[in-house]
């Protein structure tokens, strides 16, 4: 009887223990990292290290130097070399840790054990980077951090920049429009575009640019950012005033550019290397970013004369699309979907887009016209997003790399907000005034009682 009570004592708090580690895994899986994961994954690295890399196919026979050495001192029998590890750094995601390959090993050869690796350590995933040759860096990521998206306390961000999302390796995805100049973003009805969309304008809202927005959705997802926005046109007639503008912005950038260097009037756009950045700061224009929501509403048509018109528009377009960079005009195109059926010009505008981002689509077509041409193994990771998951997006570029991201959730109200507050911050462009969209003032709110007028009387 008192060895029954004994076990009783013992196990009701072991047991309260073990359900709280796992209500805490399902639902706080950030501290159960820090608490349990972290030191339970750092011991079964430690203490399973060399067998580990052995099983992957990551070790090599020593050196003779080396044998002769270890037969002279213990007598045993040598084993083969494992990379050698430096210290383990950990994070609020994961661990960190440094490999120096040995002769004969490439980063390919340890990117390929990843998810080997991934099950002996009970880790969610394994990625393998490169630092140095010869040297890589493993980036263990404890659990699913785009279940619930928590971005990092300290993004590297900066002019230009706007941290985005969280890419599933617990790194921030970051929208440098220096680097990637102009970008596709496609998704279906709730699949988390507008939300990245959101991200993208509050981010840019603050820095010196101007913003202007193209919505032939009757200006229902722009409308909201109109204290911050230089231009917005609303149907596709508005867009066929407004894309001439911004071309005609764009050549008159081309020839302060030559004026300032020295080049010749007659010398072609095309032939002109150089970029807005070199010229000073006191006379360089400001940069402009073109955000173009539901882009397949520029290329229907019902008329002949629509259809001059759409060909006018999508023309305009990949003019900005080639030329824009150097004039410092960047262009974020984003629609439902994407392809040569929309009409003549889209496959040669979808070319001219670095960036790409799908989020979930309806059909495989739609992810093959986003990402077939540069990452054709990442299709299927587009087409395996669940509507469970808005935000969750797969991110490519034109080099062949593609990580999956997901966008944190952010209020209209608040990016609206954002962009209130910074409306005094758009710049003065003479060419866009026509086009700036009409702001209606918030009343001020008084804390003072209102006092109604008494009639005068006798």
């Amino acid at each position: 009887m008192s060895d029954l009570t004994t076990l009783l004592e013992v196990g009701g708090p072991v047991a309260a223990l073990g359900g709280g580690a796992a209500y805490a895994r399902a639902k706080h899986p950030a501290a159960y990292w820090s608490t349990v994961g972290l030191p339970v994954s750092t011991v079964r690295l430690l203490s399973s290290y060399g067998s580990v890399m052995e099983a992957c196919g990551l070790t090599v026979t020593p050196s003779r130097l080396r044998v002769l050495a270890a037969k002279a001192m213990t007598r045993r029998e040598v084993r083969p070399v494992p990379p050698r590890r430096g210290l383990i750094r950990p994070t609020t995601t994961g661990l960190r840790i440094r490999l120096r390959l040995v002769p004969g090993q490439e980063p390919a050869d340890v990117a390929a054990s990843a998810e080997r690796l991934r099950h002996a350590w009970g880790v969610h995933a394994v990625y393998v980077t490169t630092v140095k040759p010869g040297v890589v860096e493993l980036r263990l990521v404890g659990y699913d951090v785009l279940r619930r998206v928590r971005m990092p306390r300290k993004v590297a961000g900066g002019f230009l920049k706007v941290p985005v999302a969280l890419r599933e390796d617990a790194m921030p995805f970051v929208r440098d429009y220096r680097t990637i100049p102009h970008q596709l973003t496609l998704g279906a009805t709730l699949s988390g575009k507008s939300m990245y969309l959101r991200h993208l304008i509050a981010g840019l809202a603050p820095q010196p640019v101007a913003l202007v927005g193209i919505d032939c959705k009757r200006g229902v997802e722009l409308a909201p950012f109109a204290p911050r926005l230089s231009a917005l046109a609303t149907d596709p007639e508005q867009a066929a005033e407004l894309l001439p503008v911004l071309v005609k912005e764009m050549e008159d950038r081309y020839d302060l550019i030559k004026a300032r260097q020295g080049i010749a009037p007659d010398t072609p756009d095309e032939e002109i290397t150089s970029d807005i950045w070199g010229l000073p700061e006191h006379e360089r224009p400001v940069p402009v970013v073109l955000f173009v929501d539901e882009v397949a509403e520029l290329f229907m048509v019902a008329t002949r004369k629509d259809e001059e018109r759409r060909d006018e528009m999508v023309t305009q377009l990949i003019r900005l699309a080639q030329l824009g960079r150097a004039a410092g005009m960047y262009l974020e195109v984003c629609g439902q979907r994407f392809g040569a059926e929309l009409g003549k010009g889209a496959t040669m505008l979808r070319a001219q887009l670095t960036g790409r981002v799908c989020h979930r689509v309806n059909d495989e077509a739609s992810a093959k016209m986003a990402l077939g041409d540069i990452a054709p193994e990442a299709v299927m990771a587009a087409c395996s997003i669940a509507p469970e998951r808005p935000g969750l997006a797969v991110a490519g570029d034109t080099s062949g790399g593609w990580s999956r991201i997901r966008t944190p959730y952010l209020s209209l109200g608040d990016a609206a907000e954002t962009c209130r507050r910074a409306a005094n911050l758009v710049p003065d462009l003479p060419a866009l005034r026509p086009f700036r969209p009409d702001v209606l003032v918030r009343p001020v709110e008084s804390t003072n009682p209102v006092v109604l007028p008494h009639p005068v009387t006798d």
